[in-house]
């Protein structure tokens, strides 16, 4: 069982994935209960993600299923083998919210990540000054070791575009870039790493302009993650006060898939955006001199 009876992200992803897969072959669930002896309950619980299938029970879903398709079978059976594996970031457990945890498994877990922000740098991309900052000005009381914590899990987090394990794309209003939300000097360096960031093979950085007009407010900041060769969105998370909320649903998906490829279409393109980025950084070096 996942950890503390909730579902993980693997888990859920892989019973969401064997759940279609049923529904395809019109099996219900008592069948499929037969096919790996098992209860009924025991397959509504795979398929919410609230146990996960060994992977036995996935080859057997599978071959009653229809499922034939290697690379299918293969990501499925990875899914039951890590579905448990302990992440880095579980060591920073007790200072995380769950939801959180989730964010940070599928980025983990992804092939393409993209992010559209339209209030402030992602993540991905924040310096750990940067990081502090706006965690010191978050709405909640957060404690100092929490906030210390909170910062080594965003350097944590941004390994995995260092190391080029996926590709990233990031979509940032205008207003990110030229108004800053944190002190001028912090604001410069983070502006400056952006642009060294931005030089990897594996990222894109590219600035929503102010005449997108009301574009910008199509939709709140929103990350989509995909976990294959092929960039299909597979998952999409959103921010709010109250935390971080996971979105799978085929409609949603599709969504916010098509948003992220308008709001890319309307965007300055890359070596035009690190221009943008560029002007605005040397425009503040000499608004301090």
């Amino acid at each position: 069982m996942p950890a503390g009876g909730r579902p993980t992200v693997r888990s859920r992803r892989l019973g969401t994935a064997l759940k279609q897969y049923r529904q395809a072959a019109k099996i219900d669930q008592p069948k499929a209960a037969e096919i790996i002896a098992a209860s009924q309950a025991r397959i509504s619980r795979l398929e919410s993600g609230h146990v996960t299938a060994r992977v036995i029970e996935v080859r057997l879903l599978l071959d009653a299923y229809g499922v034939d398709d290697p690379e299918v079978r293969f990501k499925l059976e990875e899914l039951a083998k890590h579905s448990k594996n302990r992440g880095w970031w579980l060591e920073h457990a007790a200072h995380l919210r769950p939801d959180y945890v989730d964010h940070i498994a599928l980025e983990d877990d992804a092939t393409y990540i993209r992010e559209w922000q339209p209030v402030m740098v992602p993540g991905l991309l924040q310096t750990p000054a940067y990081a502090e900052a706006v965690i010191a000005a978050s709405p909640h009381d957060i404690e100092p070791e929490r906030a210390a914590q909170l910062v080594k899990v965003q350097a944590g987090r941004q390994a995995k575009i260092e190391e080029g394990g996926a590709s990233y794309t990031a979509i940032l209003w205008e207003t990110v870039v030229a108004h800053p939300l944190v002190g001028v000097e912090i604001h410069r360096e983070q502006l400056a790493a952006i642009l060294a960031i931005g030089k990897r093979k594996n990222v894109t950085v590219q600035v929503l302009p102010l005449s997108a007009g009301v574009l910008a407010g199509y939709s709140s900041a929103f990350s989509s993650f995909s976990f294959d060769e092929e960039p299909t969105v597979e998952a999409v998370t959103l921010d709010n006060l109250r935390g971080t909320s996971v979105l799978e649903g085929a409609e949603d998906l599709v969504a916010y898939a098509n948003a992220f490829d308008l709001l890319r279409s309307v965007a300055l393109a890359p070596e035009a955006s690190a221009k943008f980025v560029r002007g605005v950084l040397r425009s503040l070096k000499e608004d301090t001199s």
